[in-house]
């Protein structure tokens, strides 16, 4: 279902952006998606920019409509970012995992990004907007950013964009599909299999206070829990608490 209608733009301020406008418009089939060849604008998490030159990487947005109260909306969080880890799993190998709470890691790397908007009527979740940016061909990088890495630099070939976001399509589809009622335990099992950093002492930063931690748990309704040097456990909720790289 996801990608059975694919539509490749040459250029738009965001896939986002234009999924939502799209549906502004009138009702879209589910599972419709839009690759950019080119972004103006890309979108990350918590207003964060996504930068890619125009052509080397994946810039894609599905239309989904969940199956789920908004009490579960962290369960298609968990479907998208295993679908993501998968794909990108197949071509980089072993080592790629999920950075809690839904970006895609090649070792301590940054692969990949999620952005899922949603369309509300009432109380009823109408869209579910997912966006994916894939670091595909981009051989250099912003300074400001962190820790990036592309599949091209990875593998040390290049690859076609639009061929591997179809095939993308694919991976989220199987997850997607696993997202009903009686599973959602299962799908929760799988994605802390594949989470970095997952009961492995690492540094934290959380209001201003840098500290060591493990990464015991994940919670049904999102939080990562930690467990401090102390024994002490602490939940987190989104955007509560950073994740602290050497440099």
């Amino acid at each position: 279902m996801i990608g059975k209608y694919f539509n490749v733009l040459d250029s738009t301020d965001s896939t986002n952006n234009y999924a939502m406008a799209r549906l502004n418009e009138g009702p879209v089939a589910e599972g419709t998606a839009w690759f950019a060849m080119e972004q103006t604008a890309g979108k990350g998490q918590r207003g964060k920019a996504w930068h890619s030159p125009p052509g080397e990487n994946i810039l894609l947005s599905t239309a989904l409509q969940p199956a789920l109260p908004l009490t579960e909306q962290f369960m298609l969080s968990v479907a998208v970012a295993l679908g993501a880890c998968d794909f990108f799993a197949a071509y980089a190998g072993d080592e790629t995992s999920i950075k809690w709470s839904n970006d895609i890691y090649w070792r301590d790397r940054k692969a990949a990004g999620i952005l899922i908007e949603n369309i509300l009527r009432g109380s009823i979740w109408q869209y579910a907007i997912v966006g994916i940016g894939v670091n595909i061909n981009a051989a250099r990088f912003p300074e400001q950013l962190v820790n990036p890495v592309s599949l091209r630099q990875i593998t040390g070939r290049e690859w076609d964009a639009i061929e591997l976001a179809k095939d993308l399509c694919q991976h989220l589809d199987r997850r997607y599909r696993q997202l009903v009622p009686g599973r959602f335990e299962e799908l929760l099992e799988a994605y802390k299999s594949r989470l970095f950093r997952f009961n492995t002492p690492a540094f934290y930063r959380k209001d201003g206070e840098l500290f060591q931690a493990t990464i015991r748990d994940v919670l049904p309704d999102g939080k990562l829990q930690l467990e401090k040097e102390s024994g002490d456990r602490m939940d987190a909720g989104f955007g509560e608490i950073e994740f602290v790289f050497a440099k």
